[in-house]
């Protein structure tokens, strides 16, 4: 283990981010997990003409509800006197020039800058003569992306630096800064980027979901960092389902793939299906409830038991609500109907009231009428599926089933 290790996740407050973001944040997290070291935030909020507000409150809440913890967060926009003190220094040492008030690093035109990147342990180099000058603090006193990050990355001690591989064409100027001020250079790390199931980029701009967007459709916490984890990490074992200690135990940079990875919102319902069958009743009574309050209506015990009967169909939390509205709701009618006349007539003479016996009567109605399940449901709650007839009939008692057929 290594107690120098210190990473950071530096979200720009530029509006709310994707999943594809939130993944970066991860890795850097469980690294820091894996190595014994220190996770930190850095709120990047240099380019005030694009901050949104809310934003950065939104990454927090996100990492909150993954259950992700930080050591600490740092805000750069109440930092600026040290990038004006450091881009000073690069003029008095004659690196860089003043121009109409901002300050530009002149960038060596000689050689080659390159680094060993530690995802695929690839060696990456730049002709330094395509490397133009670049601006490192502008006139407003605010530094830029380049000039801000590398001071930020020095005076924090960051080790290791995981970004996604949008930063690699950067990454050649942020060396050259470091050597100008004759700091050391920290590990580089570029993640693949993350691809819908079209091929192309994960953005705002083109609809990806946010983290958020997940709670409010939902999605468990551990299942869906599960699967963010697994974009573009190989586990050695290659687990599918793993807990948030088995990630900390297991990950590392060496495992990082260097291919993009295409997020498949169909993996992650699957996903997330397994996870509600193998959480604990009470824990999952408590988070359809608070996803769901107005179910608080519904007797407490009924809820008890539905749940252990609706948790091997359902693959969100939202479906809790749907399965049992028929079932327990006065207002869900659906029409009149021969199949529904005729289990009332089957039912009302059931002796033992249980699964068992419930379904009996069902399966002989199905081959007298010649019919399937998928039309004993349209008919019974005007869906092809839903609740095991048999054993929501047996919860909900023969007096309850039926006053619903009538």
């Amino acid at each position: 283990m290594n107690s120098n290790v210190k990473v950071r996740f530096a979200p720009s407050p530029t509006g709310i981010l994707h999943v594809g973001g939130i993944r970066t944040a991860l890795f850097n997290y469980f690294f820091a997990k894996s190595q014994n070291g220190v996770f930190t935030l850095r709120n990047e909020d240099t380019d005030q003409a694009r901050k949104v507000e809310g934003s950065l409150e939104a990454t927090l809440e996100s990492l909150r509800w993954l259950d992700i913890s930080w050591n600490e967060i740092v805000t750069q926009s109440q930092r600026l006197d040290n990038y004006k003190e450091y881009a000073d220094q690069l003029v008095s040492k004659g690196l860089a020039l003043k121009e109409e008030g901002a300050i530009r690093f002149i960038a060596p035109k000689e050689g080659t800058t390159s680094w060993t990147d530690a995802i695929g342990n690839k060696e990456i180099t730049f002709e330094n003569k395509n490397i133009e000058d670049f601006i490192i603090l502008k006139k407003d006193g605010f530094p830029t992306y380049h000039l801000a990050n590398v001071i930020d990355d020095y005076l924090m001690k960051i080790s290791h630096v995981i970004r996604g591989e949008d930063w690699i064409p950067s990454t050649p100027k942020h060396i050259m800064l470091y050597k100008a001020f004759g700091w050391d250079i920290p590990v580089f790390a570029h993640v693949p980027n993350v691809l819908g199931t079209d091929g192309k980029k994960l953005s705002k701009r083109r609809g990806a979901k946010s983290v958020l967007d997940f709670k409010k459709d939902g999605y468990l916490p551990e299942a869906l960092l599960n699967y963010l984890m697994l974009l573009g990490w190989s586990p050695k074992n290659d687990k599918e389902i793993l807990s948030k200690e088995e990630i900390g135990k297991d990950f590392s940079l060496k495992n990082v793939n260097v291919a993009p990875s295409i997020f498949d919102e169909r993996k992650l319902l699957w996903m997330n299906g397994e996870y509600i069958r193998k959480i604990q009743n009470s824990k999952l009574k408590s988070q359809i409830l608070d996803f769901d309050p107005e179910l608080k209506k519904i007797d407490e015990g009924l809820i008890d038991q539905l749940i252990n009967v609706a948790k091997t169909r359902m693959k969100t939390l939202v479906d809790f609500g749907i399965l049992i509205e028929p079932f327990v709701s006065e207002s869900f009618k659906t029409p009149k109907s021969e199949t529904k006349s005729k289990l009332f007539e089957s039912f009302k003479v059931i002796e033992q009231w249980n699964s068992k016996t419930i379904f009996t009567e069902i399966k002989k109605l199905l081959e007298v009428q010649s019919l399937k399940l998928p039309d004993i449901y349209q008919d019974l709650i005007g869906l092809k599926q839903g609740l095991p007839l048999g054993d929501v009939f047996e919860i909900l008692g023969k007096e309850k089933t039926l006053s619903l057929l009538k």
